[in-house]
């Protein structure tokens, strides 16, 4: 029997490390999935204004994506990423010391664009240190880098919410730290980029740096992006505040509902997309959204257990489908010098999403109730469907 993790062998060692590097960051991850409860629950802030935090983070790293990719091809994606892990697990011991709301969201506005920089320059870095046909399982390593870490964070922060709120933001600083560490003291490959084979899909004008807005395909497939993504960012935005204030559970469960698709990831995601690397990405994207709309859309029609969880997996197995297959597709069509700035134009995508979805989707919750949240997030994943 094959074994169906033997795709990672031919994954390059600098890889590994930074997803290593990714794993321990991501260990510590709980401010992010706990935020709007915190608004909700320290600062009595409604679930609407609940919203506006995730709001002011996705603001925050929606203009920080575009500028970090470019300046992480101007410095290197290794440096990028050291300044926004050092940066960010410094900056989270400020909130400890803020009451106020206001301060609360320039905050946070001001923790994504630190954070937030990390993004652009990793998904560059990955590109370049493979070639085109092992890409996609690349991809998946460093999410299942990320997803495992996940896995770890929440279930921590629920149980820490319980005991005092403010042990997440130490928490989450110290192994952004630790990570930066790490990063620093690793023993990197130093090697030239490995010269890729023709791409499927050949840049706008090879070797020559173009702008970003000449690339119809780009634009395009950021818009094509967007409805799904929404969707998928109430997974941190309406998604809690409806499990814990609309059906009664506690912090604690939702922190082991958000272990339920971290978990999945770990086991299923590297062997599915090593499965699917010679798929076309359009095809795996449009099911990706398809599986993301419909297990988010059916939330409408539960409030026990038992049917959440299964659409979790439901929809995780879209998640799995869509996100490597959109990182492959982007790192396909961006020349090679400016991969750094093709990858922050599409995080910028993710960013517009984060800014938008969770308070979109905890206003419509508070406003409109959760069977028109959940059937808005049907049709949004329907129109990514269609578009790609």
């Amino acid at each position: 029997m094959k074994n169906p993790y033997s795709g990672l062998k031919n994954i390059p060692k600098n890889i590994w490390i930074l997803s290593a590097t990714t794993l321990i960051n991501r260990s510590g991850t709980m401010v992010l999935p706990f935020i709007a409860l915190y608004a909700n629950q320290i600062l009595n802030v409604s679930k609407g204004d609940a919203g506006l935090v995730l709001a002011a983070y996705g603001i925050g790293a929606f203009i920080t994506a575009p500028f970090a990719g470019k300046l992480s091809d101007k410095i290197g994606t290794l440096r990028m990423m050291k300044i926004s892990l050092f940066s960010t697990g410094s900056f989270l011991f400020l909130y400890s010391f803020v009451t106020d709301f206001i301060w609360f969201l320039v905050l946070t506005f001001i923790w994504a664009i630190l954070s937030e920089a990390f993004r652009p320059a990793s998904m560059a870095f990955i590109s370049d240190e493979i070639t085109s046909d092992r890409r996609k399982t690349a991809f998946a390593l460093h999410r299942l880098a990320i997803n495992l870490g996940m896995s770890i964070g929440p279930v921590i922060g629920g149980i820490l919410s319980t005991i005092n709120f403010h042990l997440l933001f130490y928490i989450n600083g110290l192994t952004a730290l630790a990570a930066g560490t790490f990063l620093v003291l690793s023993p990197w490959e130093k090697h030239e980029i490995v010269q890729k084979e023709a791409e499927v899909i050949e840049p706008v004008v090879p070797q020559q740096k173009v702008s970003v807005f000449s690339d119809r395909r780009l634009i395009y497939f950021l818009l094509a992006l967007i409805p799904v993504e929404i969707v998928f960012f109430q997974h941190i935005g309406a998604l809690p505040l409806f499990i814990v204030s609309d059906l009664g559970f506690s912090n604690a469960v939702f922190g082991f509902l958000t272990a339920v698709n971290t978990v999945l990831i770990i086991f299923i995601e590297v062997p599915l997309n090593d499965s699917m690397r010679n798929w076309d990405d359009r095809k795996s994207l449009a099911l990706g959204a398809l599986l993301s709309g419909v297990g988010f859309g059916l939330m409408a029609f539960t409030n026990t257990i038992p049917p959440i969880v299964f659409l979790i997996v439901f929809w995780t197995f879209g998640e799995m489908i869509f996100f490597p297959s959109s990182g492959e597709y982007v790192a396909k069509i961006a020349p090679e010098k400016q991969r750094g700035e093709y990858m922050g134009y599409f995080q910028m995508s993710f960013s517009f999403a984060f800014m938008v979805g969770p308070w979109l989707g905890t206003t419509v919750l508070d406003h409109y109730g959760p069977f028109n949240l959940w059937i808005g997030c049907l049709v949004f994943g329907l129109i990514s469907t269609a578009m790609m």
